[in-house]
């Protein structure tokens, strides 16, 4: 269903779980199919209306997605964060002068071995063949902050948007641990998803 700025009213028809949840949240007891009507302000810009999530079957349970019925295809994922620190913090990694080691090359090692490992860590994910990961972490000596970008590529019947993330998260998280002992008022954020091919769904770039 499509929200159009014009409409201040919009009817979302619903039923089983779907109303068991919703009359929670509104302090109701009601159940079967209901009609809700949710008011949006006209000023509101227009969008779409989320798909309902695969990782929850007909009673509201996780469940891993059966993807035995889809094709194996080529899929891409980017994703990205930073680590943000001290200028003498970032000074003693370009140095290698951090006490733990080459902070830059573990953290890139941590996030290839986590990218192949996500399945274990994230439970609804499925166990991949990867085909390939490349991290690649860059100093921004402007904004004191080294940047991390991970790319995971793999021919399969699900994305590896997770791997990608898993990747960037994991490489920062390492940085955190490296440096610690000098800086603990480090600071990792903006991990997200930039790019993602093949599927069903499509591309998808961050604009």
């Amino acid at each position: 269903m499509v929200l159009l700025p014009n409409k201040t009213e919009v009817v979302y028809n619903i039923e089983g779980a779907e109303v068991a949840e919703l009359a929670d949240a509104l302090g109701s007891g009601s159940s079967g199919r209901k009609a809700v009507r949710v008011r949006v302000p006209p000023s509101a810009p227009k969008t779409t209306i989320m798909k309902k999530l695969t990782h929850l079957d007909k009673q509201g349970r996780a469940q891993m997605v059966d993807v035995s019925d889809k094709q194996s295809t080529k899929r891409v994922a980017v994703a990205k964060g930073s680590v943000s620190m001290r200028p003498e913090t970032l000074k003693l990694i370009q140095d290698k002068k951090i006490p733990k080691g080459d902070v830059l090359c573990v953290a890139r090692i941590a996030g290839i071995m986590a990218a192949k490992k996500t399945a274990e860590l994230i439970p609804m994910c499925h166990p991949l063949n990867i085909s390939s990961v490349d991290v690649d972490l860059s100093i921004d000596t402007r904004k004191n902050k080294i940047d991390i970008e991970a790319k995971v590529k793999v021919t399969g019947q699900t994305g590896v948007e997770m791997e990608a993330l898993t990747a960037v998260s994991v490489a920062a998280l390492t940085i955190y641990d490296m440096c610690k002992a000098v800086d603990k008022d480090m600071v990792i954020s903006d991990i997200m998803l930039m790019e993602k091919q093949g599927g069903r769904s499509g591309v998808f770039k961050r604009k």
